[in-house]
């Protein structure tokens, strides 16, 4: 099993700039309390980068319980 990444929604998006809108989106967050399980790639890190203080981060090793 390969690393995921699960993310959160804890703020809202409304007074954001479009390309934090639009990253929020990517990560497939809507509105708050949405979460979403990515894999843990180089890609999905940069956009959780540029959005952190809108969202919580919890990284799953994928070794199971």
């Amino acid at each position: 099993m390969s690393k995921t990444i699960t993310v959160r929604q804890k703020r809202s998006q409304i007074g954001s700039m479009p390309k934090t809108r639009a990253t929020m989106r990517a990560l497939g967050l809507r509105k708050i309390g949405d979460t979403n399980t990515l894999p843990d790639r180089p890609e999905i890190r940069g956009m959780i980068a540029r959005v952190p203080h809108l969202i919580d981060i919890v990284v799953n090793d994928g070794k199971g319980s």
